[in-house]
């Protein structure tokens, strides 16, 4: 389906946009009052409900974990226009501040979207595995790693 197509191609270039930390684009698509949650009692955790509060979101992840690197797998859509389900599964890597190259996530996105906008996002993934890399940032000297999340 033609529909489709689009939506993976627009999902695909979303995740670019993190890889790239572009945040204009990667927020550019979400509705004002969009509800994010990600798993895990760490600084990337919990929910926001807001598109600034993903900004900002995006700006800490960018800050946190700067060399991440998140490869699509597979993307899948199902729904029409007015409704749209994408699952979207990845794989992430990056080097932390001690020069530990072995920082590995994998996990799924879960989008929500009605005409082209997201209205959810809901990030699946290995949250321990996550705390563990965010504290090995900390202890590197990047204090915000183990920050309060970002609510909102």
């Amino acid at each position: 389906m033609l529909y489709s197509y689009f939506v993976e191609k627009s999902v695909r270039e979303s995740f670019d946009h993190v890889n790239d930390h572009r945040w204009d684009e990667a927020v550019k698509a979400l509705a004002p009052n969009v509800h994010h949650r990600v798993s895990g009692a760490h600084a990337l955790g919990d929910e926001r409900r807001d598109k600034e509060a993903m900004r900002r979101w995006f700006e800490r992840l960018g800050r946190v974990l700067p060399n991440l690197h998140l490869t699509v797998i597979h993307i899948w859509v199902k729904g029409w226009p007015w409704h749209t389900t994408v699952f979207a599964q990845w794989d992430g890597t990056a080097t932390l501040l001690n020069g530990d190259a072995s920082y590995v996530n994998r996990g799924l996105h879960v989008f929500t979207l009605r005409w082209g906008r997201v209205y959810a996002l809901e990030e699946f993934y290995d949250s321990q595995a996550a705390a563990r890399g965010l504290a090995a940032q900390a202890a590197a000297g990047l204090e915000e790693a183990v920050a309060e999340p970002i609510v909102g």
